[in-house]
């Protein structure tokens, strides 16, 4: 008896068979997974580093160039590429595949605190690192809104609390805010009134630098009580530094609000989002 005499005999089986093939290939077909190369994790890691207001040809000489020279020595770093923008200088480490990413991870820790001593002195932090794939892209974008609160004090809400909530979460490696800065207080000199007051630069630095200080005092003791005493003299707000008194002149009080235009802002002006950043447009 022929093999093939069974699907002769049962066309509607044999009909249905080829359907099932048919739609099984069709549903296989569209959950193929494609890819133009294979999905490999790379050992990686991501060294960020910060100076305010140096521009980026300053970042690549002084920040970019000593942590490259110092993590370059690490065993096992097969490409190391930066980028410098204003005040920002970024350094990825890629590493042979059999390299241990967290053996890596305290290389890089050694070595950053190896370079300490060839870094500008005005940095306000040491800089940090990360692990990534340079295979994968955020899964989650969230922008904030509000009616009541300033670009400033969002920024600062999604920093200290929303950033480090979703740190937390099991699975997210990296959490990264922009579109805006910190809160702060800026002062904008006037030459005129500084060259007439005779004041330099340096001066009215020092006097803000003094001023914003926290510092204890010492002890008071009755008995058996104790008192511990402290000093804050931190300003938060333009109001708290416009009546600093920076000198005297012919016996009056020469202050910030005098030579200067003192305004509560951001950081970094230059750093913002468009009003309809936070809409879907496509």
């Amino acid at each position: 008896m022929n093999a093939f005499a069974i699907f002769i005999h049962r066309p509607i089986a044999t009909t249905l068979l080829t359907l099932g093939i048919v739609l099984a290939g069709m549903m296989a077909y569209f959950n193929l997974p494609v890819a133009p190369l294979p999905q490999v994790d790379f050992p990686t890691l991501s060294v960020q580093a910060s100076l305010p207001g140096a521009s980026p040809e300053t970042m690549a000489a002084t920040v970019a160039t000593p942590l490259e020279r110092t993590l370059g020595r690490i065993a096992g770093v097969t490409e190391i590429t930066s980028s410098s923008s204003l005040g920002s200088t970024r350094v990825v480490l890629q590493f042979d595949l059999d390299r241990d990413i967290d053996g890596a991870a305290r290389d890089v820790q050694a070595a950053i605190q190896a370079s300490r001593a060839l870094l500008p002195s005005g940095l306000p932090s040491m800089p940090t690192y990360r692990k990534l794939n340079p295979a994968d892209a955020p899964i989650m974008i969230l922008s904030l809104t509000s009616d009541t609160l300033t670009p400033g004090q969002m920024y600062d809400a999604a920093s200290t609390v929303l950033a480090q909530r979703l740190s937390q979460i099991d699975g997210i490696g990296q959490v990264n805010i922009g579109g805006g800065a910190l809160p702060a207080v800026r002062v904008e000199l006037n030459p005129t009134a500084l060259n007439h007051s005779g004041l330099s630069l340096d001066k009215v630095r020092a006097a803000i630098v003094a001023s914003n200080a926290y510092r204890p005092l010492g002890t008071l003791e009755d008995g058996g009580r104790h008192w511990q005493l402290g000093s804050s003299d931190q300003g938060r707000t333009a109001a708290d530094f416009k009546p600093l008194i920076l000198s005297y002149v012919n016996g009056a009080p020469l202050r910030l609000q005098d030579v200067a235009d003192v305004h509560d802002s951001v950081q970094d002006v230059r750093t913002s989002v468009p009003p309809t950043a936070g809409r879907p447009c496509c």
